[in-house]
């Protein structure tokens, strides 16, 4: 199925946007129909868009959140790579109340999620095609996006899900690996791989910098006041089915976490990872 541009406007007033978190607003709502499944909009025209690819420090998961620094700092960056400015929250921090939003731009996407949301890679400016209108989409093209702007700062991880095509996935993660070199953004402190130790539920929240995916299921798990040593039998007890995309390895999502004593770590990088 090709992918369709989709131009419209960025909105962030009224809502809690994050790092990868922002709504859009299709200039024609009928071009919705163009993606495969259903797209959920609300009673403003608005769809909360799902970008392709990337995943950034959790700020209010289940009412928990991920070392806020970096959080935020995901956050900053995506609203100015999309050009909305003057944010004001409210007394709590939880909701825009004005900002400089409906910022022009378009998406390009080919399908909805099952919540409805576009799973789109976002773009400001002039589409290369009209709206509306089918594109092929490349790795070139991709770089431009501002998925990829949030890969590149370091700000976000890969997180890759089934469906998305291998040229695009190889460009994403060439960017991923420079970031990670260059110890931008999460790379600084990232601890997915080489480990950490869960003493106290605060360690998650506001101490280790880990994949998001990760620190989810954590949270899900140690919210029943379960000890860390379980988590594997949970993850196995929910299989999670995965892709190592190094050595095409179909398996679950427990196969490549390990926990020794109270200390988690993930075995693979999370761009080599492929969520079915």
């Amino acid at each position: 199925m090709a992918f369709t541009i989709i131009e419209g406007k960025y909105h962030v007033v009224g809502y809690s946007p994050d790092g990868d978190s922002v709504r859009f607003e299709a200039n024609n709502p009928d071009n919705w129909g163009l993606l495969s499944g259903r797209v959920k909009v609300n009673g403003r025209g608005h769809a909360q868009l799902r970008l392709e690819a990337i995943d950034t420090l959790e700020t209010h998961f289940n009412d928990v959140h991920q070392p806020l620094g970096l959080a935020q700092a995901a956050m900053d960056h995506l609203m100015t790579s999309l050009g909305i400015s003057n944010i004001q929250w409210n007394p709590s921090n939880t909701r825009v109340v004005s900002a400089n939003d409906a910022v022009p731009g378009y998406i390009i996407s080919r399908t909805a999620e099952r919540n409805g949301r576009p799973v789109a890679f976002a773009f400001v400016g002039n589409p290369p095609n009209p709206d509306g209108n089918a594109i092929f989409l490349d790795g070139q093209l991709v770089e431009k996006s501002i998925n990829a702007e949030m890969l590149k700062s370091g700000l976000a991880y890969a997180t890759y899900y089934k469906g998305l095509f291998s040229d695009l996935r190889v460009a994403l993660t060439a960017i991923v690996q420079t970031a990670r070199a260059n110890n931008l953004g999460v790379w600084k402190e990232d601890v997915t791989n080489t480990g950490f130790a869960v003493n106290d539920f605060s360690d998650l929240t506001d101490n280790f910098v880990v994949l998001p995916k990760l620190f989810r299921r954590l949270v899900d798990y140690l919210e029943g006041g379960n000890d860390v040593s379980g988590f594997r039998s949970f993850l196995a007890s929910n299989p999670e089915e995965i892709l190592v995309i190094s050595d095409s390895h179909l398996t679950h999502f427990d196969s490549v976490i390990r926990v020794n004593g109270n200390t988690v770590h993930m075995t693979e990088q999370p761009e080599n990872l492929m969520f079915m």
